[in-house]
């Protein structure tokens, strides 16, 4: 039988009930700087839930305080991230979803202002903080770059065990998916890239060793996140600089081979992020969905791949499903449009049987 948008996906012993993935969307909100999730990210992740999408994930979570991209991240660095995040978790769950959160660290990418302030890099009296990343050399900003600093290999196992004890306090917050963002430049990503990871030693160099970082992070979450519940992988799949030697496709499907090996359930295939001379494709509809298809075709392990990039209507998130090129439709922009997007989408395939709508809203549906 042919799946489609409504089909459940299982990986391991969770079951997501549709393939519709409200992909995690930083919200800068944590006004007063302590990563402690608000009421802002608890409407916007519930009402998502409450709009009938299979798996809600929240933001780039920071594993540590110098991990964020702005001062107003959200964090689970500290056992005081908990209970927000499990009110969070267990509301999600309660409406049917999957409750999801992506574990992160922004890297050389860290310490700026907010998208709707400038996003210019923050100096130490404005709350800014020193930026780490594979070597010295900082994100090439238009303006003075913060100082970043190389981490060394005792850091580097720093950062993978706060991205463990991370996975722990997620486990306690009760979420039932767990995602290692190695994607959009952001710290695994720029040990990845060859075009920012130039290091010397057993973390730089050739792929295996540029892979090393975020396999072993991977490892870290895997050993303490419940066997029954799956991990995903956040990846860009190109780097859209063609003409440096950088990140590509072919090394993206290398990778997710790997990271199934390591105990990666499903990998979420983006784009982009390592350097401002990106050359963008057009932002058109479905405009990266190519390349979840291309690492689901050219994947050997037994690995989901989820597409993301411009998906905007229940035909194309159905499509893209009913051929196999995914078995995830991840959707941003549109989920901030319209909250109850798996709602409509029901509606417009005739599968309004395949989805609950709340008593409450029953009057509208």
């Amino acid at each position: 039988m042919t799946a489609d948008l409504f089909t459940p996906l299982s990986l391991r012993e969770t079951e997501v009930p549709n393939r519709v993935m409200v992909s995690p969307m930083c919200q800068y909100s944590c006004d007063a700087r302590d990563g402690v999730a608000t009421d802002w990210h608890f409407q916007h992740l519930a009402s998502r839930a409450v709009g009938g999408a299979g798996l809600v994930m929240a933001e780039a979570t920071a594993v540590e305080p110098r991990g964020r991209i702005s001062p107003e991240d959200l964090g689970i660095w500290s056992d005081d991230h908990v209970p927000p995040l499990a009110d969070i978790a267990a509301f999600v769950r309660e409406q049917g979803s999957v409750p999801a959160i992506q574990l992160a660290h922004a890297g050389r990418k860290a310490s700026t202002a907010r998208p709707w302030e400038g996003r210019d890099p923050l100096q130490s009296d404005e709350g800014g903080w020193t930026a780490v990343g594979p070597t010295d050399d900082p994100y090439p900003y238009d303006g003075d770059a913060p100082p970043t600093r190389a981490l060394s290999p005792a850091d580097i196992a720093d950062v993978t065990e706060a991205f463990a004890d991370a996975a722990r306090r997620a486990r306690e917050a009760g979420f039932e998916v767990a995602e290692v963002h190695a994607a959009h430049g952001y710290l695994l990503h720029e040990f990845l890239s060859p075009v920012t990871n130039t290091r010397d030693d057993e973390y730089g160099g050739d792929f295996e060793s540029r892979i090393r970082f975020p396999l072993e992070v991977v490892d870290a979450v895997r050993s303490v996140w419940p066997e029954d519940r799956p991990v995903f992988l956040r990846i860009s799949a190109t780097d859209w600089l063609p003409d440096r030697e950088s990140w590509t496709v072919a090394q993206s499907i290398r990778f997710a081979d790997r990271a199934a090996d390591h105990g990666v359930d499903l990998v979420d295939v983006s784009g982009g992020g390592i350097h401002p001379d990106q050359q963008l494709p057009d932002a058109g509809p479905g405009y990266q969905v190519d390349y979840g298809h291309r690492v689901t075709d050219g994947v050997e392990r037994d690995i989901a791949v989820g597409a993301v990039g411009g998906i905007t209507t229940p035909e194309q998130a159905d499509e893209l499903v009913r051929n196999g090129r995914a078995d995830l439709a991840v959707i941003g922009r549109e989920h901030l449009r319209d909250p109850y997007f798996t709602l409509h989408a029901a509606r417009k395939l005739g599968r309004e049987d395949a989805v609950d709508v709340p008593p409450q809203y029953h009057r509208a549906f």
